[in-house]
């Protein structure tokens, strides 16, 4: 982000939330909804190309590298972007645990373009979002690992980056699992 001298230099900015909506419904909704939200990703440069018809941009990193991000239709900012902006690019992962005791297993739902009509007005630029609803067989807090069953009766064992997302969780609880993984772009634009 552009950082100026004092009040002379005052930059208007456009910064856009970061904004995991997944995660923030459920705890809002659920109390006892374990969230773990974390950045994955970030790189700053200076735009030097922008292609508006395959929205993508080269970003030229303050080391000399060259990098191409692709950007889907929809995310507003994009067209506001031009060659010589400064933009930070932060990728962020979530995974939100939510107890469900009563609901019936499911198989992995893809709710990438859902998650990106609800999000285009906040600026998120939702790269993955999945959703299931599982019983978990086995939680072992010293290993960080988690095994749970869904719908299809197929056995899976996750690392947990988390400890706090296996916190209350035992052999038999119905819970819904939602992976998020997103991308915002922050800019600063000179007067």
């Amino acid at each position: 982000m552009h950082r100026g001298n004092g009040a002379a230099m005052m930059v208007p900015r456009l910064f856009l939330a970061w904004l995991l909506v997944a995660p923030a419904i459920a705890s809002a909704q659920d109390p006892a909804a374990n969230v773990d939200v974390r950045e994955v990703a970030a790189i700053t440069g200076r735009i030097d190309r922008v292609d508006p018809f395959a929205r993508t941009m080269i970003l030229q990193t303050a080391d000399g590298m060259l990098h191409s991000v692709v950007v889907r239709r929809g995310l507003k900012v994009f067209d506001t972007l031009r060659a010589g902006d400064t933009v930070t690019i932060r990728t962020s992962e979530s995974v939100t645990v939510v107890p469900k005791p009563r609901a019936k297993t499911t198989v992995v739902e893809d709710q990438t373009a859902a998650a990106n009509k609800s999000a285009a007005g906040a600026g998120a630029d939702v790269i993955q979002r999945l959703k299931a609803i599982v019983i978990v067989e086995q939680v072992d807090p010293l290993a960080q690992t988690i095994a749970y069953k869904g719908a299809d009766n197929r056995s899976v064992t996750r690392m947990v980056g988390n400890r706090r997302l296996l916190d209350g969780l035992k052999p038999g609880d119905i819970v819904e699992i939602v992976y998020s993984r997103e991308r915002t772009i922050e800019t600063a634009h000179q007067p």
